[in-house]
């Protein structure tokens, strides 16, 4: 018996051609369930009604070819005319004696193979169809009584075209209704794809634009509650971006309050002081880095930008501009919004600065045909590759960074992800080679 290995190997070989979308996975088994129902249709109309009928048309012209050639013989020299033209009136048989025989063969066909063995039993002679001017007839040679008879029919009269034609109906019928089903599938498929397009600019902040509630009942009632959902996300995004933008606009105001009041303090510790000075300035830079947030939930207009400019600007506003070092690159213009990639690559130039222990950052600029991507690249201890998509969320920082001295509010990141989201861009962590951190933001052009 096969073990569970080979087994597993056996499945993993049977699913790998199968299409990885629902249409082609619907052609698919709509196909071969067509292809084997009409292969066995055609088994059944071939065995149960052509060969019968092919074989009875054979039986019954050879009867009649045969009968005709044995009456001519008997029947007396001068009535043999007669008898002819009443052959070719009413059976459209031509019957004559000939001296020699016709010299070419009629072409193989399905009619002919079946009537060829049924005269040659019944006359007890090799018999083949034989061709005559006229490619319209068949000619059939018998020998009897010392005559040479040839005796002629109509193959559209005679050979067997009905059986075929309702083979060939029911073939085209299978097959338009093969079609009919895929383009159902293939309007399903569509739409599936625009839904899942639309769940995507979703789950990215953003309102898709109303998809059509037409089609049958279910596709109206599922099309109805998505562009419902897609309001109510998006009202709540809004809620959630003015709800904090309050709150830390309103913290503000107590804040400067205590600060005035630790600065007026006397008799006190001047340490405990200091150290009181330093938790607010903690507590009013997380509230900057709330409204930042905040800010950054909000959608900017794209407009065109040339990307070796903008980066210059940034290596120069970098918190350190003298550790930032940018490539020499050619003009690289994309339609984005600014404030969104000047506070994207901003973050990630100050994220490199932070922790790429104080060594230099690389900015590099690569122009492709259909995408631009800003790469800033470090020296630092990097990121492990399992925690990669965690440092995106709010407040989250890697345990080597939890200091508030050392390490960052835990924004950063999330801030970028969301603004790159909201766009539609991508923001790549990867290990750089030699060691430290690569971080890349992909800008498609298109």
């Amino acid at each position: 018996m096969p073990t569970e290995s080979a087994l597993s190997r056996i499945s993993a070989a049977l699913a790998k051609p199968m299409p990885r979308t629902l249409f082609g996975r619907t052609a698919a088994a709509l196909l071969a369930g067509f292809s084997v129902f009409q292969l066995a249709a055609l088994v059944a109309v071939w065995f149960a009604v052509i060969e019968p009928l092919a074989q009875r048309s054979a039986e019954e012209l050879a009867a009649r070819i045969v009968l005709a050639a044995q009456t001519w013989v008997e029947l007396p020299p001068e009535t043999r005319g007669d008898y002819e033209v009443e052959l070719a009136l009413h059976h459209e048989l031509e019957l004559g004696a000939v001296r020699e025989p016709l010299a070419e063969l009629e072409a193989r066909s399905f009619f002919g193979d079946r009537l060829e063995p049924i005269l040659s039993r019944r006359t007890g002679q090799t018999i083949q169809l034989k061709q005559g001017p006229d490619p319209a007839w068949s000619w059939v040679e018998v020998r009897l009584a010392g005559n040479l008879l040839r005796i002629g029919f109509l193959k559209d009269r005679y050979q067997l075209r009905a059986p075929l034609t309702a083979a060939g109906l029911l073939l085209i019928g299978a097959l338009l209704t093969a079609l009919m089903a895929l383009l159902m599938v293939r309007r399903t498929a569509v739409r599936l794809k625009r839904l899942a397009a639309s769940a995507a600019e979703v789950g990215q902040g953003r309102l898709p634009a109303l998809l059509p509630e037409t089609g049958a009942e279910e596709w109206q009632q599922l099309t109805r509650a998505f562009n419902r959902m897609a309001a109510e996300v998006q009202a709540l995004l809004e809620n959630r971006t003015t709800l904090l933008a309050g709150i830390s606009h309103d913290l503000r105001t107590p804040l400067t309050r205590l600060h005035l009041a630790l600065s007026m303090l006397e008799g006190a510790d001047a340490k405990q002081v200091q150290r009181m000075e330093g938790d607010l300035a903690e507590i009013d830079r997380l509230i900057g880095a709330m409204l930042a947030f905040a800010r950054a939930l909000q959608m900017e207009v794209p407009k065109t930008l040339d990307l070796a400019e903008l980066l210059a600007d940034l290596a120069q506003a970098a918190s350190e501009p003298g550790r930032v070092r940018r490539s020499a690159a050619d003009a690289c213009v994309v339609k984005a919004g600014e404030l969104a990639v000047r506070r994207i690559v901003g973050n990630l130039v100050e994220n490199a600065l932070r922790y790429g222990e104080g060594g230099p950052v690389d900015l590099v600029l690569l122009c492709g045909e259909h995408e631009a991507t800003v790469q800033v690249l470090d020296r630092g201890p990097g990121i492990p590759a399992a925690e990669r998509e965690a440092v995106f969320r709010p407040f989250y920082r890697l345990e080597h960074s939890r200091s508030k001295n050392g390490g960052g509010s835990g924004l950063g990141l999330a801030i970028a992800k969301q603004l790159a989201d909201a766009h539609g861009w991508r923001i790549e962590l990867a290990e750089r080679e030699g060691g430290g951190l690569s971080a890349s933001l992909i800008i498609p052009k298109a």
